[in-house]
């Protein structure tokens, strides 16, 4: 068949891998001048930059880290993530060094004391709320400093407006373990992310054109192919027939120093509200310090309203917005069903990677029977 893949990005890159491999003719569009969506990567001074925020690769799953590892080398990179607040450090996910920090309790009785004494402002009723479920997860102490003023900045409300779900599977250890993700499998890849989707899409049945939108040649390109793979945004894909969903978009400030080392760490958020971005990425860190020992990246990352024209990069999954996204996807699948939708826009689901690797691995085999 003739197939056209709508997005450089992972999510498309493994489906054109895959179905060029089973013998299809495959045509890559994306709007962007360069592959790779918002995993891309490119070198300065060394340094690998993730130009669109931090990605670390983590999953449970053996056989999606067997199968991105064909594509690059990984490190054993883990993903340790600081808090500061107003000048205080503290360990994040929550855990016992956060609880010594925050209270000094040595001991994980003494934490658990401590939670249960501030979560007793609940009594025993069920959270109904971000703030409620994180009150009862962690305490007040806990929620006011390091939950409370970074979620506001995040999804532009506040957390007693937003549902307790977005919080509900956060990781409270009572250990010594400042890993941010459970998953036994993490890494980056040595080189950056960019060079994956490249060999990705290393292969005679495909064909990739940049600086392409598909939405200004829809017709065309409909009548021109047997199936389409989407993963731009479904909304926008059917001309906002029914309203334009929730997203959360993100403001990207980049800048070179001339020092070795500004911060220390990959990643630290900052959670008041006066500091008006919610995290400081210095992008050597990801790989253990490489490159030019003089200079570092650094990128702080402002989370915006989206408007139209800004990128969208967070669905925003209240129950409303999940029941309109459904209402699309409904539409569109009687409308255009030789069009398939996939990725976090595609199908409004907040995807990690390797989420998005299994998922387009699902819709190839569709293809395949």
């Amino acid at each position: 068949m003739k197939i056209l893949i709508v997005g450089a990005g992972l999510y498309g890159a493994v489906c054109a891998h895959e179905l060029a491999k089973l013998g299809h003719t495959i045509t890559v569009i994306d709007k962007r001048p360069q592959i790779a969506g918002n995993i891309y990567t490119h070198e300065v001074a060394g340094i690998q930059v993730h130009q669109y925020g931090a990605h670390i690769f983590h999953t449970q799953d053996p056989d999606i880290w067997a199968y991105i590892q064909q594509f690059a080398t990984f490190n054993r990179f883990t993903n340790q993530v600081v808090a500061n607040y107003k000048g205080e450090l503290y360990n994040l996910p929550f855990n016992m060094n956060t609880f010594h920090q925050m209270w000094g309790v040595n001991t994980p009785a003494e934490a658990q004391a401590k939670i249960r004494a501030q979560q007793a402002e609940l009594a025993d009723r069920e959270p109904q709320n971000l703030e409620e479920q994180a009150i009862k997860l962690v305490g007040r102490d806990i929620y006011e400093k390091l939950i409370k003023d970074y979620t506001t900045k995040q999804w532009g409300q506040a957390p007693k407006d937003l549902p307790s779900f977005i919080i509900r599977r956060l990781p409270v250890r009572f250990s010594f373990d400042n890993n941010y993700f459970n998953d036994p499998y993490q890494g980056i890849p040595i080189g950056g992310y960019t060079q994956i989707i490249a060999k990705m899409l290393d292969h005679s049945n495909i064909d990739v054109r940049l600086n392409t939108d598909f939405l200004t040649d829809r017709k065309t390109w409909l009548q021109d192919f047997d199936q389409i793979i989407y993963t731009g945004m479904v909304d926008e894909f059917c001309d906002y027939r029914f309203g334009a969903l929730g997203y959360r978009s993100l403001r990207f400030e980049t800048e070179t120093k001339p020092v070795g080392n500004v911060q220390g760490n990959a990643v630290i958020n900052y959670t008041d509200a006066d500091t008006p971005y919610t995290r400081i990425i210095e992008h050597k860190w990801f790989e253990f310090g490489a490159g030019d020992p003089e200079q570092s990246v650094i990128t702080r990352e402002y989370p915006q309203t989206y408007i139209k024209g800004r990128e969208p990069y967070y669905p925003i999954n209240d129950e409303n917005n999940n029941a309109l996204a459904k209402r699309y996807l409904d539409f569109a699948k009687t409308q255009y069903p030789q069009v398939h939708f996939g990725g976090r826009l595609g199908l409004y689901k907040y995807y990690n990677m390797d989420q998005v690797i299994a998922s387009a691995l699902h819709l190839v085999s569709e293809f395949s029977r």
